[in-house]
């Protein structure tokens, strides 16, 4: 009975979409480390997976973010905008004399502002995503721009010593706390998009928007809510980068955009939306991490880093596309009843 249920659950498993992807990518990820651990003993050693964790937890946080909104079908570019944004924002009140923790939450009024404007205008006014997000990135880089008058400021000083320990140089049962805050962060955006009403929605409209719609989910707000989560996780790695610098800087969080589509692609997040765990997204952004940390160790330069994982991007597209277009032909063919292999050819 036991090994039944065991069976059973397995199956349930596998038949989650996106699923057999992160599968395979875990795979991947596993021979990356063994690879890079012979290449360089150094990278296994106790102080760089430490540091490892710590690079990876940034782009983790964004790639939740990002994996919510391409979960229903669309896309926000806003978010390397919004990190810097959350970053001068946060510093500049800080070196202003505004007590740290003041400062954060005044922030992150002002980044969930943004998240609120892209869902409106994206399911609201029913502008592309793309454009939509677009616009916001820039605006949200020109605040990050003016907020301090063009300039990067000064320290945030002593006064920001608990700030800077809570995001990022304090630890917890001997683990960093940006760890501890991306497992936080992590385990309950998990919970709301797997077991609540709530994550649901957001797998309805990325499936089919119309016939979401028709069932009752509530479009504008399901978006505005994905929305929402992306601009607070960017929000979050804002002050992971203001804690760990000391200071605010205006091209904080440039690309970062392009990292939080790379962690979720990787981890099999479907940008056509419906499809996609954010298990996955940690599996991406461990691979976007150990690719970033191995290669520094190999000495391969950052040219060739960024060229790598632009082609492992690219091929998790390109999969997701092909499996995609070839699911409803086999779908087809077994109404049909006709045999169909593993490759879903007629045989």
């Amino acid at each position: 009975m036991k090994r039944r249920e065991k069976q059973n659950y397995l199956k349930r498993m596998l038949a989650i979409r996106g699923m057999g992807q992160v599968i395979t990518v875990t795979v991947g990820l596993i021979i990356l480390c063994i690879v890079f651990g012979i290449l360089n003993p150094i990278f296994f050693s106790g102080r760089n997976i430490s540091n490892l964790l710590r690079q990876i937890a940034p782009i983790l946080l964004i790639g939740i973010g990002q994996s919510y909104v391409l979960i229903t079908g669309n896309i926000d570019l806003s978010i390397g905008s919004v990190v810097g944004m959350s970053c001068m924002i946060s510093a500049t009140l800080m070196t202003k004399g505004v007590n740290p923790w003041v400062a954060v939450l005044i922030t992150i009024v002002c980044c969930i502002t943004v998240g609120v404007i892209n869902g409106q205008l994206v399911a609201g006014c029913k502008l592309p995503a793309f454009i939509a997000t677009l616009g916001t990135m820039t605006i949200a880089r020109g605040i990050a721009q003016i907020v301090n008058n063009n300039y990067n400021t000064d320290s945030i000083g002593s006064a920001a010593k608990g700030f800077r320990d809570f995001f990022y140089y304090g630890k917890l049962l001997g683990i960093y706390n940006t760890i501890w805050i991306t497992l936080v962060l992590w385990l309950i955006f998990n919970f709301i998009l797997s077991r609540t009403r709530w994550g649901r929605y957001i797998y309805a409209i990325g499936s089919n928007l119309e016939a979401a719609r028709l069932s009752g989910v509530n479009i504008v707000s399901t978006t505005t809510y994905a929305y929402v989560v992306s601009a607070l996780c960017s929000c979050t790695v804002g002050f992971i980068i203001c804690a760990t610098s000391g200071m605010g800087t205006m091209d904080a969080g440039n690309t970062y955009e392009l990292y939080a589509v790379a962690a979720s692609v990787i981890g099999g997040v479907s940008t056509l939306g419906g499809q996609g765990i954010l298990l996955g997204t940690v599996v991406g952004a461990s691979v976007w991490g150990v690719l970033q940390n191995g290669l520094q160790f190999a000495g391969a330069p950052v040219a060739i880093r960024n060229i790598v994982i632009g082609i492992i991007v690219i091929i998790s597209v390109l999969l997701d596309v092909v499996v995609r277009k070839g699911r409803p032909r086999r779908k087809r063919e077994k109404e049909k009843g006709k045999p169909v292999n593993y490759t879903g050819v007629k045989a």
